[in-house]
């Protein structure tokens, strides 16, 4: 089933030391991301909010559950993006929730930065404003069999 999206739903998660860097990021484009709905892990949102102004809806925090509640609106069909801006030399108490919020967003075929220059690129598309996407082929996952069964 293939939907049309505007990428208008925003979510924004940043570990601790990339923190700053998406501050900045979303200081670039203040502007463009304004017209969009945003939605952040909390001391990230915090952060986004006090250096822009710009109205971020705020979750708990990555470890605490927020991870976990954006995925699950990736699930629902409420996120049309997701900037994650992770450090991949630190290690993270909460690993599998971050995975499983990658997992889910590539489940959902949702465009998906992780740096800057990504979330860059994604932002200028010229299908950033509509794009047809692929829903999840779910009768695929029923009916394959896992490695055990094999």
């Amino acid at each position: 089933m293939t939907t049309h999206t505007t990428i208008s739903r925003i979510a924004l998660v940043a570990h601790d030391n990339k923190k700053k860097e998406l501050v900045n990021w979303v200081s670039r484009h203040q502007v463009r991301l304004a017209q969009s709905s945003l939605v952040a892990t909390g001391t990230t949102g915090r952060l986004i909010n006090e250096a822009t102004g710009i109205v971020v809806e705020r979750l708990r925090s990555g470890p605490l559950g927020g991870d976990q509640q954006i995925g699950a609106r990736i699930a629902d069909g409420n996120i049309d993006m997701l900037v994650f801006f992770w450090d991949p030399l630190e290690a993270m108490s909460h690993d599998p929730d971050i995975k499983a919020l990658l997992r889910l967003a590539t489940l959902w075929n949702i465009p998906v930065a992780c740096n800057s220059s990504t979330a860059d690129f994604l932002l200028h598309s010229p299908l950033m404003g509509g794009y047809m996407r692929e829903s999840p082929d779910f009768e695929h996952y029923v009916h394959r069999k896992l490695p055990s069964e094999t």
